[in-house]
């Protein structure tokens, strides 16, 4: 077996398991020796993914239930790397709140990132499901993980309802397109799809509860409403854990299943994400003015921001042509890669802020936070600006290279569409900038400074500059985004 194919996921297998094992073995207070032990395995995860993707090979594996292309590989990195981020800034804050006691946190992490590759890798839809699965159990046992946490055991129990309900929408559709088509094997199915010997109707039944499913991962509107709740009751650590990597496993499962898959279908599935990026940036924009806690705020602008998400994939295909679909789908990767990437940085701030028995969830808290520490009141408006998408940091450019992919269509809905977005980002403006706003003219509530241990500051740092970097200079990472997306398309 080439380990192309399951050398990244056999890695973290085993490393998980000795993890686990050495938690058993080591006492609270040497709990930095699985801290570092899993950051070196995430380190070398994302150097052998890294050089996976730098050659470009796609490879097929376990007659072909998994793949190891260019996109794939690309998006294990970036979630390696991010995962690696969520870690620095979270051992603070788990310490203080007695997270790591049992040794669980690493492993747990360990495990839903394991899940995260074999959804990006799956060629199947049951290894799509089983990686998802591991993903959700291991996040549910995550966000339960303050045992004495009311709130956050409330988190825990919605997400792991409806969790167990969207998961059971993606799987009844993907029995359906079974049942259709004969086939589990998404290159398989995308040919008898498109051979037109099978009943329309079956075809459309079934892509109906996968886009339900899909849309319960990424957070879309309608299907939304665990969001809030989750982002505002899990640990602020867990909370950067599920609002970061796991949104690039849900767009690499959207890419598969409907693009690779079920791309004959695009006129089908194409009304149901304008309906759900509709909703999502009119439903999340609006939410997000009425909220006074940042965790909750930054909830319902992730639902927003998955609008320009689904504004990208459904613009792939226009009457039939796909001589926009590269354009379309690198603009929604590159999208959700640098969306990422901030929510890494703005949440990077609130755990920094957050002190032992202070959680610094509410807008409040960032009073004056300029005057407190002015770097950090930087990074947290550089992140804002970015999400509002103000030029010059990435987030402007992400949302043009999704809006030019709608425009450039020539479509007069899509342009529609385009319009509608811009107008949903002014109105996103405001409540980010409602909080810069907070950070650099309110009186501040406490004068104490900010302090970070070394490692949280160095990454926090870079993280904030990433963001205004390739705002200014985007096109290595859009041209990255471009040539894994042609390697997808044509292998």
């Amino acid at each position: 077996m080439n380990l192309a194919v399951v050398g990244p996921e056999t890695l973290l297998l085993v490393m998980a398991c000795v993890i686990a094992l050495v938690d058993l073995g080591v006492k609270s207070r040497l709990r930095n020796v699985t801290y570092w032990l899993t950051m070196l395995t995430l380190a070398v995860a994302a150097v052998y993914t890294g050089e996976l993707a730098s050659r470009g090979d796609t490879v097929y594996g376990f007659g072909r239930m998994v793949v190891s292309d260019a996109m794939a590989n690309w998006l294990k990195c970036f979630a390696t790397i991010a995962m690696m981020v969520c870690l620095v800034y979270g051992r603070p804050y788990a310490g203080d709140r007695d997270m790591l006691r049992g040794g669980e946190f690493f492993t747990l992490a360990m495990l839903s990132l394991l899940g995260i590759y074999v959804m990006i890798s799956g060629s199947n839809f049951l290894v799509i499901y089983l990686g998802l699965e591991l993903l959700t159990l291991s996040s549910y046992a995550l966000v339960a993980l303050r045992r004495d946490h009311v709130v956050a055991t409330e988190a825990a129990m919605k997400y792991f309802v409806l969790g167990a309900m969207a998961s059971g929408f993606l799987l009844y559709g993907l029995s359906m397109i079974y049942g259709a088509t004969g086939s589990l094997d998404i290159g398989t199915v995308f040919k008898i799809v498109g051979s037109g010997q099978v009943k329309h109707q079956v075809l459309v039944f079934g892509l109906v509860f996968i886009v339900a499913g899909l849309a319960f991962k990424l957070g879309a509107a309608p299907f939304h409403m665990w969001i809030p709740d989750v982002y505002q009751g899990a640990p602020t650590a867990i909370t950067l854990m599920i609002g970061s990597a796991p949104e690039l496993a849900a767009f690499a499962i959207a890419i598969r299943l409907l693009v690779e898959g079920l791309l004959p279908l695009a006129i089908d599935w194409q009304q149901m994400l304008i309906v759900l990026a509709v909703a999502s940036l009119f439903i999340g924009n609006l939410a997000a003015i009425a909220q006074t806690n940042l965790k909750r705020m930054l909830a319902y602008s992730t639902i927003g921001q998955m609008g320009f998400v689904l504004l990208g994939l459904l613009s792939g295909v226009v009457n039939g042509d796909t001589r926009f679909a590269l354009n379309a789908y690198s603009s929604a990767m590159f999208y959700i890669v640098t969306y990422v990437l901030t929510t890494l940085a703005s949440f990077g701030v609130i755990l920094l802020l957050a002190r032992e028995g202070f959680e610094s969830e509410e807008i409040a808290d960032l009073a004056g936070l300029n005057q407190r520490s002015p770097l950090y009141a930087a990074i947290m408006s550089i992140c804002l600006f970015s999400l509002a998408g103000i030029p010059p940091m990435v987030g402007f450019y992400a949302k043009l290279s999704v809006l030019q992919a709608l425009v450039v269509s020539g479509s007069p809905l899509y342009i529609g569409l385009a319009v509608f977005a811009v107008l949903m980002s002014l109105v996103a403006a405001y409540y980010y900038i409602r909080v810069v706003k907070v950070m650099y003219f309110d009186e501040p509530i406490t004068a104490t400074t900010v302090a970070a241990p070394a490692d949280v500051r160095v990454v926090l740092t870079l993280n904030g500059a990433l963001v205004l970097i390739l705002g200014i200079v985007p096109g290595g990472l859009m041209t990255l985004c471009a040539q894994a997306i042609v390697k997808m398309l044509t292998s």
